[in-house]
């Protein structure tokens, strides 16, 4: 009888096979998800280092090209600043007047009671004209006193050539979020390398406008690629949504004709919500950020009630937006259903990117 209950005692201390089988399996779960967020991570790190490496190519590229075209560096200050060309040369003006000026406040004062670009007249050219990025270079370079490590026309041009890099670095997540894979990306990036002439002229035209504000166009529409994704926590779109708002703003306050793009693409937008491709929740957000902007650099400290086209995006769909309007039309319906037929998630083989 003892030897019995000792048998039992035993087999009762003895795991069964179903609970190591289900000890097995979970363990094995728990390797291949540790593996997979490993796998992910390194996915992105090698991607955002291609990413960084791809535009610090191009910047060097342009940098080199700038250097062979003018010899640069062998010619005298005067010749540097004689080689930005038209309107450019007006906007180094400003960011040299900052610079020599007895004092930051001073030079801010200079710019907003201006006797000297218009003859018999003071303007103010914080309102006539998009400057703000050569004050706040000047800022920069003043309180960080770089007159003994860089010459401040090379910190000025150095600073359009490293926006470059974020440019096409830009360029590549966009073309990475909306493929999946980095030959996507590195092919988007090397394109805009080599087809230069057709994407930019920065080598030798520096100080334009659009060279300031298309790298913050370039995020703007990369950050709203990943808005678009499916599935995104609350904090990741809200983090999404506050980039979409920064690059917007500093878009709309580096470049005058940032209206007629945003209309553009306040359009676009609108036309995906009545074809009920994108949801109409994301594209009110898109709406009011844009809006924000536009009235933002209409607002004081930017105060730039000169540009009647800002005041005219008014007319933007989204200073327009309307619930009632976002109700998709019976007529959209059959070309919903010719788009839905050629949906990418029609076909298996291809990755969907549906946003629904």
């Amino acid at each position: 009888m003892t030897t019995v209950r000792q048998r039992k005692r035993m087999n009762a201390s003895e795991p069964s096979p179903h609970n190591s089988q289900g000890q097995k399996g979970s363990r094995e779960r728990a390797r291949g998800i540790s593996a997979g967020a490993t796998w992910n991570i390194l996915c992105y790190f090698v991607g955002g280092m291609l990413a960084f490496f791809l535009g610090l190519l191009a910047a060097y590229y342009v940098a080199t090209l700038h250097e062979n075209d003018l010899w640069f560096s062998n010619i005298k200050e005067v010749e540097r600043e004689i080689s930005f060309r038209t309107e450019c040369g007006l906007y180094y003006s400003y960011y040299k007047q900052v610079l020599h000026a007895p004092t930051i406040a001073q030079g801010i004062s200079d710019l907003i009671s201006d006797n000297k670009t218009e003859s018999m007249r003071t303007i103010n050219i914080l309102e006539r004209m998009n400057v703000y990025q050569e004050l706040v270079l000047a800022v920069i370079y003043r309180t960080f006193n770089l007159w003994s490590l860089l010459d401040p026309v090379y910190f000025y041009i150095y600073t359009l050539f490293g926006l470059q890099t974020l440019y096409v670095a830009a360029l590549y997540i966009n073309s990475w979020l909306l493929s999946g894979t980095w030959l996507s990306g590195s092919l988007a990036a090397l394109w805009y390398i080599v087809n230069r002439i057709d994407t930019t002229r920065v080598e030798f035209t520096i100080p334009l406008r659009e060279n300031w504000a298309l790298p913050f166009f370039a995020v703007q529409i990369a950050s709203i690629s990943y808005v678009f994704r499916p599935g995104l926590s609350r904090v990741k779109e809200r983090l999404s949504l506050l980039l979409v708002f920064i690059s917007t703003f500093l878009f709309s306050l580096t470049w005058q004709f940032n209206q007629f793009v945003l209309l553009l693409q306040g359009l676009v937008l609108f036309a995906l919500d009545c074809l009920d491709l994108v949801p109409s929740r994301k594209v009110r957000s898109l709406y009011m950020i844009q809006a924000s902007s536009l009235l933002l650099v209409c607002l004081p400290p930017v105060h730039q009630y000169h540009d009647s086209g800002l005041t005219a995006s008014r007319l933007h769909p989204g200073c327009r937006y309307r619930p009632e309007i976002t109700e998709k039309p019976k007529k959209w319906q059959s070309v919903k259903k010719t788009l839905e037929h050629y949906h990418p998630c029609n076909d298996r083989s291809a990755p969907c990117y549906s946003y629904k």
